[in-house]
């Protein structure tokens, strides 16, 4: 019996919009009529807490085309972590702004992104290139679980913010804050009632990535109109088991 050689398949050429190749310059054909490329491009966004509702943010900006990103988070991923902030089984050990950082990469090449291993500190604005930049606008979102953090947090950025967000979950109870103006903004400063005020139990002790993740479409929805030159609701309450939203 004769044996005939192997016969290579024909080579194809690959178009420029394979999925090796994703055309990046035409990645935002579908949103570009909702989210404006130019303003989009000339803004930096520092996500401060990368756990529930922080990395959804992160993955939610990265893929609607954010050119610049900082992460600030101490922590490292736990078992824990897994199912209601969507690391991944081999994330587990990693700190938690790197294995962020490599999927927000893999999502969008072309965003810069610095991980920050640290607690959010008043020091960091004057230290971080985020809040020195001269020619980007500062966009915050505040993704942490305690009131005394955000206080510090606000106290710090207001004056530097062009746009300021604090995304808020309990259970299948979701509160986003916005501030358009934070330089001028009196509202949210209100709703730092006291530690003592606040509720006893972690906000993250009962928690499911799908309340997060409507939490940050919530805070990237404030977002994009921000940057439309839309007016933006200083607080709406999402209760997800209800189905209740309030606008104040």
């Amino acid at each position: 019996m004769k044996v005939l050689p192997l016969q290579k398949e024909p080579s194809v050429a690959m178009s420029s919009n394979s999925p090796a190749d994703p055309a990046p310059l035409d990645r935002d054909t579908r949103q570009r009529q909702i989210i404006p490329p130019a303003k989009l491009a000339a803004c930096h966004a520092v996500i401060i807490g990368v756990g529930a509702v922080g990395r959804q943010a992160a993955i939610q900006l990265a893929a609607v085309g954010i050119s610049r990103m900082t992460l600030i988070d101490h922590d490292i991923v736990g078992v824990e972590n897994l199912a209601p902030q969507a690391y991944w089984p081999t994330d587990i050990g990693r700190l938690k702004v790197e294995a962020t950082q490599e999927l927000c990469r893999n999502i969008h090449s072309q965003c810069v992104i610095d991980p920050i291993a640290a607690r959010f500190r008043r020091s960091m604005l004057k230290s971080l290139a985020a809040f020195t930049e001269p020619n980007l606008q500062l966009v915050v979102f505040a993704c942490v679980d305690s009131i005394d953090a955000r206080r510090m947090i606000w106290d710090t950025v207001k004056n530097t913010a062009a746009f300021f967000a604090d995304g808020r979950m309990s259970a299948e109870v979701i509160r986003v804050l916005a501030a358009d103006r934070p330089p001028a903004d009196i509202y949210y400063p209100t709703t730092l009632f006291s530690s003592a005020e606040a509720y006893a139990g972690s906000c993250t002790a009962k928690s499911t990535v799908y309340t997060a993740s409507i939490c940050a479409g919530l805070m990237l929805g404030q977002f994009t109109k921000w940057l439309r030159g839309l007016p933006t609701e200083r607080d709406l309450m999402l209760n997800l088991l209800s189905a209740e939203l309030s606008v104040a």
